[in-house]
């Protein structure tokens, strides 16, 4: 969690710095306008979703993965067992 909060403000200033450059690209109306329009708004949208995300979902997930990391890890060893075990019978058998 700690880290989400160090992180706030260069984020902040990145996505905002980004999102001021496409200013022009939404407000344009010369030729080409009905390409570029879209396009930055879907850029800024995306700008938009991903600094919210840094800040608040990744840090949560973080710490969800590393409170289950035992049962993942074990669950991941588990499946590699079988994957190895069917390999080895495949390549007996010949099919």
């Amino acid at each position: 969690m700690e880290g989400g909060t160090i992180r706030l403000r260069p984020v902040l200033m990145t996505a905002l710095v980004a999102s001021l450059g496409f200013i022009p690209m939404i407000l344009a109306t010369s030729a080409g306008a009905e390409v570029q329009r879209p396009l930055a708004t879907v850029v800024i949208g995306r700008l938009a979703t991903s600094t919210l995300l840094t800040p608040f979902v990744l840090p949560r997930l973080y710490r969800w993965l590393e409170d289950h990391r035992q049962e993942v890890g074990s669950e991941v060893i588990r499946m590699r067992g079988k994957r190895t075990a069917s390999c080895a019978l495949i390549h007996r058998t010949g099919t």
